[in-house]
C-alpha cells in the first residue's frame, strides 16, 4: 500500500541543492523514514539519478553500525564522493543513533558528533544531504541550536485525513470514523483488527514515547509525566497551564509533604512533551490589542489515536476530537494558529455595561492570509447558531470566516457572508483554506 504524502515530498524537491543540510523531524513513526527513502527515492529515480548516486546510511541497522562513528560516516561519503563528477545525494536514517566519539587530535577537546560531520559534508559541492531523526535525541530545539542558518527543518507529521482516505477509499464518514477514533499513525493502515490497532497505540506511548522522554531526559518522576500525559489527553480544546495541572495533581492525588509536586516541575515536563512533538500549545490571542495572553492555553495531541489510546479509548467526545483534528489539520497546511479572544462591552442581566471576552476557536495566518474558524459539533438552534456567529462580528476586520461542522454536508454562506462548512469537507478540500 502507497501512501501519498505529496505536500512534504514537494517540499523536499523545493529544497533540493540549495546547499543546506535537510532534516526531517517529527514524532517516531509518523513516516519520516518511508518519505525519504521510499517517496523522495522514488521520485529521484524517475528524475534519471543513478540508485548508485543515492548514499543510503540506516544507523539503525547492524549492517550500517560503523557508520554511527560521525568520522567514520564523514570519511566514507567523502571517499566516494570528493573526487568523482555527478551529483550525489545522502540519505542518513535515524541520525540519533549515531555516537559521539572523541576528538583524536585533541584528547581533552570537544567530542565530535554527527553535527560535525554533516557540516564537513555539507562542504562537498556535489553532495545533497537529508536525514531524519527521531525525537528521542533529535528534538526541534537541538536542531536549531547546531544547525541554525545551515539547516532546513521539514516537520512531518501523522497522516492528514486526506492523506488517509487516500490509502482507504471507500465511504468517506466510515472512514473519517474510523479516523477520528484510531488516528493518523501510518502502521494503522495495515493492523487488520481493532485490538491490534489498540494494542499499537498503546505500545507507541509506553514503549516508544514515554521511555524516548524517559532516557533522554533522565526524568525522575515518570508517575508525574504520566499524569501531566493524561490530564492533558483528557482536556484537548480546554483552558489550562502548569499551574492548574499542578494543583489538580497534587489534588486528585491528594499529595501531601515530600510527595507534593512542584509548578516549575510540571512546566518542564510540559515543555518535554511539546518539545517530543507530542503536543502543540495554542496560544490565545486578543484580536483587538494584538498582543498574546500569557495563560491559560490550550494543548491539541499531534494524533487524535493517540490521545484516545492514552485515556483508555474513552471520553469520545467529538467536539473536542473534531477540534483537535482540526487544528492539526491547519498546521500541516502550514497555517501558524492561535486562539482568538474578542473583548465587547454588553449589559448584564441588571442593564449595566460590563466587559465580555468572546472566543474565536482559531486564528489561522499564513503570510498575508488570514482565516477566522469556529468548531461546531451542531447548529441546532438559534441560540446555538447566534453564539458561534457573535465573536465574528466583533473582530470588526474583513477576513475570511468559517464555521466547521460535523452537522452539515453541502457547505453554503449565510446573509454575513460566513461559510458554513462540512467538516470531512472542509479536511478534503485543501482550496477552501
Amino acid at each position: 500500500m502507497e501512501i501519498k504524502r505529496d505536500r512534504y515530498v514537494q517540499k523536499l524537491i523545493e529544497y533540493m541543492w540549495d546547499g543546506q543540510v535537510k532534516v526531517i523531524t517529527g514524532i517516531r513513526r509518523c513516516g519520516k523514514s518511508y518519505l525519504l527513502r521510499t517517496l523522495f527515492k522514488k521520485y529521484l529515480l524517475d528524475q534519471g539519478v543513478s540508485d548508485a548516486h543515492i548514499l543510503t546510511f540506516e544507523l539503525d541497522l547492524a549492517k550500517d553500525i560503523r557508520f554511527r562513528n560521525p568520522l567514520e560516516l564523514a570519511g566514507h561519503v567523502r571517499s566516494i564522493v570528493e573526487n568523482c563528477s555527478g551529483q550525489f545525494y545522502l540519505f542518513v536514517d535515524e541520525i540519533q543513533m549515531s555516537d559521539e566519539v572523541p576528538n583524536p587530535y585533541h584528547k581533552e577537546g570537544k567530542a565530535i558528533t554527527f553535527y560535525d560531520a554533516l557540516n564537513d559534508l555539507k562542504a562537498l559541492s556535489n553532495l545533497d544531504i537529508y536525514v531524519t531523526g527521531s525525537n528521542s535525541k533529535m528534538l526541534s530545539s537541538d536542531i536549531l541550536t547546531e544547525f541554525r542558518g545551515r539547516s532546513d527543518e521539514i516537520r512531518v507529521h501523522p497522516l492528514s485525513f486526506a492523506e488517509f482516505y487516500s490509502a482507504v477509499s471507500g465511504d468517506k464518514t466510515d472512514a473519517f470514523e474510523n479516523y477520528a477514533f484510531f488516528g493518523g499513525m501510518p502502521l494503522i493502515l495495515s493492523r487488520p483488527t481493532d485490538e491490534s490497532k489498540m494494542n499499537y497505540l498503546h505500545s507507541l506511548f509506553s514503549e516508544v514515547y514515554l521511555k524516548d522522554i524517559v532516557e533522554r531526559q533522565k526524568i525522575k518522576r515518570e508517575d508525574v509525566l504520566g499524569s501531566i500525559l493524561d490530564l492533558l489527553c483528557s482536556s484537548v480544546g480546554s483552558l489550562t497551564n502548569p499551574a492548574n495541572v499542578t494543583n489538580t495533581i497534587n489534588s486528585k492525588q491528594k499529595r501531601a509533604g515530600e510527595n507534593i509536586v512542584a509548578n516549575n516541575t510540571v512546566k518542564s515536563y510540559m515543555n518535554l512533551l511539546a518539545d517530543a512533538f507530542l503536543f502543540s500549545e495554542c496560544k490565545r490571542w486578543d484580536v483587538k490589542g494584538k498582543s498574546y495572553f500569557d495563560y491559560p492555553n490550550k494543548y491539541y495531541c499531534e494524533d487524535i489515536g493517540l490521545r484516545n489510546a492514552r485515556i483508555g479509548f474513552r471520553q469520545q467526545e467529538m467536539t473536542h476530537i473534531m477540534e483537535n483534528i482540526i487544528y492539526n489539520e491547519l498546521v500541516i497546511r502550514g497555517f501558524a494558529v492561535d486562539i482568538g479572544i474578542v473583548t465587547s462591552a454588553e449589559k448584564n442581566g441588571k442593564g449595566k455595561l460590563s466587559q465580555v471576552s468572546r472566543e474565536i476557536d482559531f486564528i489561522a495566518t499564513l503570510g498575508s492570509k488570514k482565516v477566522y474558524i469556529q468548531s461546531a459539533y451542531a447548529l441546532g438552534t438559534e441560540e446555538k447558531a447566534a453564539a458561534e456567529n457573535k465573536p465574528f462580528s466583533l473582530t470588526n476586520d474583513s477576513f475570511p470566516k468559517m464555521i466547521v461542522r460535523y452537522d452539515i454536508r453541502k457547505r453554503w454562506y449565510d446573509e454575513n457572508g460566513i461559510l458554513n462548512i462540512g467538516l470531512i469537507d472542509f479536511l478534503l478540500d485543501h482550496t477552501v483554506i
